[in-house]
């Protein structure tokens, strides 16, 4: 069994209250899950409104399998253009 694990830093620029940053997070969240069959939840930063932190993770049986899905999710993120990633961090795990 391989885990893959994905975790992405966002920055706001023109958002200024919680209430935003859950519109936006919500929209992430469910594309995300809509698209791709992975977990994604909201990890951290969650009363700073400026920033977004999300954590995914993905469950196979072939390495490549997943690192190609999380690099795809990677890209779909930056393709929505609703903040800018400020820093990610990546693990497989072979169980």
């Amino acid at each position: 069994m391989v885990v893959g694990t994905l975790k992405i830093e966002f920055r706001i620029q023109d958002n200024h209250s919680l209430k935003g940053k859950r519109k936006i997070v919500r929209s992430m969240v469910d594309r995300l899950k809509n698209r791709f069959n992975a977990s994604v939840a909201e990890v951290g930063a969650n009363d700073n409104w400026q920033r977004i932190e999300l954590g995914i993770s993905a469950i196979g049986n072939d390495r490549r399998h997943i690192e190609s899905s999380l690099g795809n999710i990677l890209s779909f993120l930056e393709s929505l253009y609703l903040a800018e990633i400020v820093n990610t961090e990546s693990e497989i795990l072979n169980l």
